[in-house]
């Protein structure tokens, strides 16, 4: 009898060891296919976070207009750069990122913020796009597929399903597409575009903002005393009292790349935007004599897209001996604002 005890303990003791040593080999073969995940994870998030190249405007109207067999009337050039941009963020390599919940989207941070500088861009021009550029006056009816394209744009660009933001940015895209189709088609006369000087004013004073928030955020990365607080500390009493320095406005330390990648998306899509309007808007351009301040939005803009060296954004304080990459950014910026300024006044002139 104990001889038959002593033999099932064995015999259990043999089956929990064939148990465990096949769960050893599932829970090995489990951290490979994981490893094997992580890698290929890290192999497209360098591969992902590749800026997309720029393209030219006019030789993307040229062949748009070939194809549909259309002539490139007022507006055409501007309205399919918006659609190329916007298909751009959807079909780049990776796809559209910001709304992604798995590696390696959900670890990246920089493509998004690019991403969202892109689509910021997008939304202020198609909202233009419906509220001034496509009507004759304010009591102009609204065009109907730019009713639809513009709050498309403006759906939440952080949905991931039901529905889906790249599901509803594609209705915008479609949108455009059906506004572009009836803007050259020489049989229908429901489209317009308005190239005068008051609707790209109020474009341009839409821009000014943005610019210059960013410019202002930008140039926190070395913390600056804000103007409100320097104000304040001021003695009323005194006039030449001295004023007492408020505390530092500086980004986050964390937030400084987020802001670099927003502006430098920003800048990428106001590049091709801007070559678009000195097509669509040449002529109201050469009356005010504007297409100077064009031109040199350009050329600060195109400063922008330089390529980058360096792996992280650098923050070296403004003299130090590391460079700052965020000021270098808000320099292009702020220069292109400033000829935004002068542009705007030519364009307000009579």
């Amino acid at each position: 009898m104990p001889g038959k005890i002593r033999q099932y303990f064995k015999d259990k003791k043999e089956d929990v060891q064939d148990y465990t040593g096949g769960s050893g080999v599932i829970v090995k073969f489990i951290l490979a296919l994981l490893v094997v995940y992580l890698l290929i994870s890290i192999v497209l998030g360098i591969i992902w976070s590749s800026e997309p190249d720029g393209f030219s405007v006019r030789e993307h109207a040229r062949t748009l207009a070939s194809e549909m067999n259309r002539e490139p009337v007022a507006g055409f050039t501007t309205t399919a750069t918006m659609i190329r941009l916007a298909e751009t963020l959807l079909d780049k390599p990776g796809g559209y990122i910001s709304n992604d919940i798995f590696p390696p989207g959900l670890w990246m941070d920089n493509m998004p913020n690019w991403e969202y500088g892109v689509l910021v861009q997008l939304r202020d021009l198609s909202r233009s796009l419906r509220k001034d550029i496509s009507r004759s006056q304010s009591q102009s009816a609204e065009d109907p597929d730019l009713i639809i394209a513009e709050p498309q744009l403006h759906f939440d660009s952080e949905s991931w399903a039901i529905p889906s933001t790249e599901n509803e940015y594609r209705r915008g895209i479609n949108a455009l597409k059906r506004y572009l189709n009836r803007l050259s088609d020489p049989q229908q006369s429901n489209a317009q575009f308005f190239a005068r000087a008051d609707n790209l004013n109020n474009w341009l004073a839409d821009l000014e903002t943005r610019l210059g928030s960013l410019s202002r955020t930008l140039s926190e990365s070395v913390g600056k005393a804000s103007v409100s607080e320097s104000m304040s500390n001021t003695d009323e009493n005194d006039p030449l009292s001295e004023a007492v320095s408020g505390e530092d406005v500086k980004t986050d330390w964390t937030k400084i790349d987020d802001v670099f990648y927003e502006a430098r998306g920003t800048a990428w899509a106001l590049l091709h935007i801007f070559r678009a309007m000195e097509v669509d808007f040449r002529k109201v351009l050469q009356d005010k004599n504007a297409m100077a301040s064009v031109q040199q939005i350009i050329i600060e803009l195109e400063g922008t897209q330089a390529s980058m060296w360096s792996p992280v954004i650098l923050n070296g304080s403004g003299f130090g001996l590391l460079a700052n990459h965020s000021l270098t950014m808000a320099a292009y910026l702020s220069r292109a604002n400033a000829a935004i300024s002068d542009m705007r006044d030519l364009l307000s002139r009579g």
